[in-house]
């Protein structure tokens, strides 16, 4: 499928662009009504990212209201190490805690190496679908981060 907004993916080549592409790193969240709209329909913040449809929805959301050039894939870097046996709980005006973190080697081990399609099939769902919702308007771009150390270890 040919994008029909290809400017982000031009920049990122370093090719000549008629304008600086834009897309905000937090474009899904608290500035749009309609995201919190959808947020506050739903049981937690985990919740919404492990519905492929909501987290879809929020997806586009900002392509649809904002025209930015790129939509981010609503997820959370914090999916990996709760895939790799890390759960994580989501507290409101809070962040992120997990009940029990990595302090010592016996911690380290009990990780494991997370299944993409039986672990985070979630995630890989709703980019197949934010992918066909979004019908080549504008790419579809992800994050990542480095949630094991920020968070998990203490």
């Amino acid at each position: 499928m040919e994008l029909k907004n290809d400017l982000l993916l031009r920049a990122a080549r370093g090719e000549k662009t008629e304008r600086t592409p834009v897309w905000l790193m937090r474009q899904a969240g608290r500035i749009l009504p309609e995201y919190r709209a959808v947020r506050n329909s739903l049981r937690d913040f985990i919740e919404l990212v492990k519905t492929p449809e909501r987290a879809t929805e929020v997806t586009i959301q900002p392509v649809d209201l904002l025209g930015v050039d790129a939509a981010i894939i609503f997820s959370d870097i914090l999916v990996i190490p709760e895939a790799m046996g890390c759960p994580y709980e989501m507290v409101e005006k809070r962040g992120p805690i997990f009940p029990q973190t990595i302090s010592s080697e016996a911690d380290l081990k009990k990780l494991k190496v997370a299944d993409a399609e039986a672990d985070l099939g979630y995630v890989l769902e709703a980019i197949k679908i934010t992918k066909r919702e979004l019908a080549g308007r504008v790419p579809l771009i992800g994050f990542a981060g480095a949630p094991l150390h920020c968070y998990a270890i203490w």
